[in-house]
């Protein structure tokens, strides 16, 4: 946990500072990036202390619950970390640009190495002219149904 509140306390989050081709080294030399950036260098660090980390990625939930901030990067494909804590705790998830451990609003999509194993979005586009890819994703909680009771011709017990 140290390693993931050092990262957020000591990096400024500022999308449009660095791109999916940013280095680690240049990330962490910078102190600002996006959250796959925090991942990256939090994955470097915990492999330098000898701890397995892979890079995750998946959405998290756009509208926090009443009373919870809402979390930086819920608008987007989202990036965290899990650090392999032994085969009692296994994989635990740690979200660096959020400083927190990740829970049932980090949905995970894909889990890999780095970015280049996850990318959500991969291949070439050849056309004339300027193009943008744009995605946008909300995640909202679907309530679960009630279990219905079966109807019984018998009276209560009393």
């Amino acid at each position: 946990m140290d390693v993931m509140t050092r990262i957020h306390d000591g990096f400024a989050y500022k999308p449009g500072a660095t791109d999916v081709r940013t280095l680690p080294s240049q990330a962490f030399a910078a102190r600002k990036g996006v959250c796959q950036d925090f991942a990256h260098v939090m994955i470097a660090g915990l492999r330098g202390l000898g701890l397995p980390a892979r890079y995750v990625s998946g959405y998290l939930r756009t509208v926090p619950p009443p009373g919870q901030p809402r979390l930086a990067g819920a608008d987007a494909t989202h990036a965290w970390v899990e650090v392999w804590c032994g085969a009692e705790a296994g994989w635990i998830g740690l979200d660096p640009t959020n400083a927190i451990a990740t829970g049932e609003d980090h949905i995970i999509l894909a889990i890999g190495r780095d970015y280049a194993d996850v990318a959500p979005v991969d291949g070439v586009v050849v056309a004339s002219g300027d193009h943008r890819l744009s995605v946008g994703v909300d995640v909202i909680p679907v309530e679960r149904p009630q279990a219905e009771v079966p109807a019984s011709d018998e009276a209560p017990a009393s």
